[in-house]
């Protein structure tokens, strides 16, 4: 039976894969050209970035598994469910690798989706699917959509040094803790392999002067992962409403993810289109750092994934409440950063 020891040995074995990968992979991003020009209204940073750093992230948590499968003895349908993320995360990987190579102009989103479609059939081929709702073509077609509005959502949050990399590794933790109960061993490995992959990231992208963006390679891997994960554990016996845990645990991708949408359309605007109105970039218009807003970005995350403990466990009127009061507070602070004006 797989222990704490072990779960710590994946992250810090994943977090030093990727610290030590991250540095190889820049220098190849010089010597390649593989560079995020600032040269989109859309963009935030002002000088030329080595991008691709997703294929540390990719390497360090392909490495990781696989190192665990070899000192470790996995229980029947565990190395099923983990193939099934890898072959579909190394799917929207490349998908992202090759929509990194086509910048500044990038893949149409209707590429990206179905490509991102064929990664969600995936994994309910192997069964990884909501369970909890019926019929099953009811559920099925719930799961493409959560698989592929995750794997967009750290897609769209990723304009900011550290933001969806620390978004990921705090989720990925999140996952681990409260599914640590129901000894689902594959959502336990791929989160810590997750975790220590996207913490090695974090120092190189926020280095001043090693900087590397993780890419849409990276980005779309841990949204990918993060929505297979979520569907692998059954959160809580005490109340129906447990269920919808992982809503909480990967709430700040996914409220940026319709904030922006929502703002988009009341614009005019396509939702499929890049612009400025990302809630991390109001907070800098109002004048935050931004080191504080993903600081307190991945405060708010970690208060979330608490609170996403506390609705598996507490009784339903009580676990109502809570997803109330959360409510409640989005919507207080989406009216007050909508009033953010961002022109410049």
């Amino acid at each position: 039976m797989a222990t704490w020891t072990l779960y710590l040995a994946a992250i810090a074995a994943a977090a030093l894969i990727s610290f030590a990968l991250t540095p190889l992979v820049r220098a190849l991003g010089v010597r390649f050209r593989w560079i995020d020009e600032p040269s989109s209204s859309v963009k935030t940073h002002k000088v030329a970035t080595p991008s691709m750093g997703g294929i540390a992230i990719y390497a360090a948590f392909t490495l990781t598994l696989l190192l665990l499968r070899y000192w470790t003895q996995f229980p029947t349908g565990t190395l099923r469910s983990l193939r099934a993320l890898l072959i579909g995360g190394t799917l929207v990987f490349f998908l992202g690798i090759v929509d990194d190579l086509s910048k500044p102009i990038g893949l149409g989103f209707r590429s990206k989706f179905l490509v991102q479609g064929l990664a969600a059939a995936l994994l309910i081929l192997f069964d990884i699917r909501l369970h909890f709702l019926t019929p099953d073509y009811l559920a099925m077609a719930l799961t493409l959509l959560w698989v592929v509005g995750i794997t967009n959502a750290f897609n769209i949050i990723d304009i900011m040094d550290g933001l969806s990399a620390s978004q990921a590794a705090i989720a990925a933790l999140c996952f681990l803790m409260i599914s640590l109960p129901s000894e689902e061993l594959y959502v336990n490995f791929a989160s810590a392999a997750l975790a220590g992959s996207a913490l090695g990231f974090i120092p190189w992208n926020m280095s001043g002067s090693r900087k590397i963006f993780m890419g849409d390679s990276g980005s779309m891997l841990l949204g990918f992962m993060l929505a297979g994960i979520a569907l692998g554990t059954k959160y809580s016996e005490v109340n129906n409403l447990g269920v919808y845990a992982p809503l909480l645990i990967l709430l700040v991708p996914m409220y940026d993810t319709f904030f922006v949408m929502i703002l988009r359309l009341k614009q005019g605007q396509s939702p499929f289109l890049g612009s400025r109105d990302h809630f991390a970039l109001r907070l800098e218009k109002v004048g935050y750092s931004r080191s504080r807003i993903v600081l307190m970005a991945a405060a708010a995350a970690g208060f979330l994934g608490f609170c996403s403990f506390l609705v598996t466990q507490l009784t339903l009127g009580w676990a109502l409440g809570l997803y109330v009061m959360i409510l409640g507070e989005i919507l207080i602070l989406s009216r007050a950063l909508a009033q953010v004006t961002m022109r410049d």
